[in-house]
């Protein structure tokens, strides 16, 4: 079957942009063709500097013809309602449609047939719609015409079986060409080379004759085995950077790597200043020593352009701008560093963290006093982690961060170790905003650990008390990655921590600042201040309905991150609906356990008999307005099958608890496992509804027993079968 191209051409498109407008532009051509009565094969994107592409396989030629019915009125119908009928259906008469028999009584029904359409039809029609509606987080209009676009749009090449489609949007006419590199192609800028494309399959060859690689993957491996090359040749190593890579690939349609150099000077400055200030100005890689593994004076940048001179201008150019650069961050951290770090807190009274949450100052505040309360619990030194809690905020107020924003912590610890403050406070100010991302490393210093989980606990429970929750996709505080951080810092530290006790004096730490600010409102304004919190039961106490919710979305949070892992979510339901669930890492071992038994002959076959159970009590239970809780008398035990079945209960369950006792869950999956036989043999032999309703109530008490036995462990009716 036929292919489809499409290349939408412009000017320059944002780099963060181009994959994203790729994948819009192949999700929407691909629901236009559905739509249409199109099926569609395999389909792939291209997105570079100046176009984004969208192929499609297997793309039949027309649409599939289509019958439409319509029912319409019973045969006895008035005259109007057969008239309007006929009108709707686009009949010429009533004696057009066709007579239906129905036992309720017969009725017309319409049918139309609709023929298939030219592939070619539909897709001049879809298109221009989809560009003029195309999602642009931000586009733009230019000259006197009314298209909105991210750039101005050039060119729109339409290929169908390598046939050009017929269309136009905006005075642009569709066609089978397009353009080669800005510099390089054509004998000037305003004259790139025009690419005539007579078959798909060239499409990417024809590209590259005309200095352009389409594929941004392509671009990509260029670019990382040329600095690697350019690297190895000056005895140096690349920082590697994938985000920078992806960045410099979609500046460039002809990536040509070079190498420069700055002066040995600039390395006096921390390293991670040197290296983010290349990387936000002139989008350079840095190098290393191959040695010693120090940050080198010497940079890789990616120029569009093949020149004359083999890149010497344009590496003259950039070590320029570098220079100036380093020279500016030179600058700001020899003031940064000049400055105390106490000064630099005591600033954050004048920063407003959120305008119904008080200033950063406050917020240190409270991370402070959560600090000390985690600190015995992560094993760190209780004034260590005050203060480092103290100092974590403090480089917010530097001239270093105000300029690169993406090294707060990192600069504050630089100036904490040249103060003099111990290398775990240092640590901990560098570390306490990690992990940032799915890639990132979790602190490990006990005093960086205490001041992260402040801080993100801080961060969840301040924002829960204003209610300003995710919704949705919408997270715009990233309190998911908050969570998420809160439960990755516990797991990967092997950290037991009551979290439903740190979130309840997280909430009474900013209770007690909005009470404050409610009070000096009133102040100034007169009136009272009333605060009221509704509460739920909670492991037998009473919690807040805030504090509830937030373990329920530790708890959502925890699913995502162990199915990622591989782990079942019905698993983790059934152990978070015990009592008491908030100390993750055990949460996490009773999943993992469970989900190791449930993988043997015995897990399965007991899940079975247990579910049986269950639902053999919750229909009688139903049935009877009552549970069956309690101990089953032995002299109304008949069978010997639910004899053995009762003494393997209690001798099963002294043995789970003992295990439990010492959070010993594999020996306490193991013990259950021996319930396996006698439960099967008392479902075989033994009738649980029997006639006498003494020895019924028995049996059903029986089955209570292992319900109760089993939820010791896990909420097997939770669990899926």
């Amino acid at each position: 079957m036929p292919n489809l191209l499409l290349e939408l051409f412009s000017e320059e498109i944002p780099a963060r942009l181009q994959g994203r407008g790729a994948d819009d532009l192949a999700k929407l051509m691909t629901e236009a063709l559905t739509k249409g009565g199109l099926t569609v094969g395999a389909t792939r994107t291209l997105s570079g500097p100046r176009r984004i592409v969208f192929i499609a396989d297997d793309v039949p030629a027309h649409s599939a013809a289509t019958v439409e019915e319509r029912k319409g009125p019973r045969t006895s119908a008035p005259a109007k309602a057969l008239e309007g009928f006929v009108k709707a259906a686009g009949l010429n008469s009533i004696d057009e449609a066709q007579v239906v028999k129905d036992p309720k009584g017969d009725y017309y029904l319409a049918r139309s047939e609709k023929p298939g359409r030219a592939a070619a039809d539909i897709i001049a029609e879809a298109v221009p719609d989809i560009i003029r509606k195309f999602p642009w987080p931000k586009s733009m209009r230019w000259g006197n015409g009314r298209l909105r676009w991210i750039r101005p749009l050039h060119s729109i090449l339409c290929l169908f079986d390598d046939k050009p489609v017929a269309f136009e949007v905006d005075g642009i006419k569709s066609g089978d060409i397009t353009y080669g590199h800005r510099f390089l192609s054509g004998e000037n800028i305003t004259q790139p080379k025009v690419v005539k494309v007579d078959r798909i399959s060239d499409y990417a060859d024809a590209l590259m004759h005309a200095k352009v690689v389409v594929a941004g993957e392509h671009r990509a491996k260029a670019i990382l085995e040329g600095a690697h090359t350019a690297a190895s040749d000056a005895g140096l190593a690349l920082v590697e950077d994938h985000g920078l890579l992806a960045e410099n690939a979609g500046l460039v349609e002809w990536p040509v790597v070079l190498s420069g150099q700055f002066e040995e000077s600039f390395l006096d400055v921390p390293e991670e200043i040197l290296m983010t200030s290349m990387k936000a100005h002139q989008k350079c890689f840095s190098l290393r020593s191959a040695k010693t593994g120090k940050l080198a004076n010497r940079f890789i940048l990616v120029s569009n352009l093949e020149a004359e001179d083999g890149g010497k201008a344009i590496v003259a150019g950039n070590e320029r701008v570098i220079r100036a650069r380093l020279s500016d961050a030179k600058f700001f951290w020899e003031n940064d560093r000049k400055r105390p770090l106490e000064g630099l807190t005591a600033l954050l009274g004048q920063v407003t963290f959120h305008e119904k949450l008080g200033t950063q100052f406050r917020r240190v505040e409270r991370i402070k006093a959560l600090a000390r309360e985690l600190a015995p619990i992560v094993g760190a030194d209780p004034d260590d982690a005050v203060r480092a809690a103290h100092l974590a905020k403090a480089d917010l107020m530097s001239e270093t961060v105000g300029e690169f924003p993406e090294l707060q912590g990192i600069i504050g610890s630089y100036i904490a170790l040249a103060q003099g403050e111990k290398p775990a406070v240092a640590d901990a100010i560098a570390e306490h905003y990690k992990p940032q991302g799915p890639s990132d490393a979790v602190p490990t210093n006990p005093v960086a650990v205490a001041v992260a989980l402040a801080d993100k606990l801080d961060m969840l429970v301040g924002f829960w008390a204003i209610d300003e929750k995710p919704t949705g996709s919408k997270d715009p505080f990233a309190l998911r990655r908050a969570a998420l951080g809160v439960i990755r810092i516990v797991l990967e530290n092997g950290l037991r921590v009551e979290l439903m006790k740190i979130i309840e004096k997280a909430s009474e730490l900013i209770d007690e600042d909005q009470y404050e600010r409610a009070m000096r409102r009133v102040e100034k304004s007169g009136g009272t201040v009333a605060f009221a919190k509704t509460s739920v039961e909670w492991n037998g106490r009473q919690i807040g309905t805030r504090e509830a919710e937030m373990l329920s979305f530790f708890a959502d949070r925890l699913k995502v991150y162990l199915r990622d892992q591989g782990a079942r979510h019905d698993l983790i339901d059934a152990v978070f609906a015990l009592p008491g669930q908030d100390d993750l890492l055990m949460v996490v071992r009773r999943v993992e356990a469970l989900g190791r038994f449930l993988e043997t002959d015995d897990g399965k076959s007991l899940l079975a008999l247990v579910r049986r159970a269950l639902n053999i009590l919750r229909i009688e239970e139903k049935k009877d307005a009552r549970a069956f809780d309690g101990e089953p008398a032995a002299k109304l035990l008949k069978e010997k099958e639910e004899k053995a079945l009762a003494s393997a209960v209690k001798a099963v369950g002294k043995d789970v608890r003992a295990a439990l006792a010492t959070e010993d869950f594999e020996a306490a999956m193991t013990a259950l496992a021996k319930l396996r036989a006698p439960v099967d043999a008392f479902f075989d032999k033994v009738t649980v509804n029997a006639d006498a309703a003494d020895i019924r109530e028995n049996r059903l008490t029986l089955l209570a027993q292992i319900r109760a036995l089993t939820l010791d462990i896990a909420d097997f009716s939770k669990i899926e079968g």
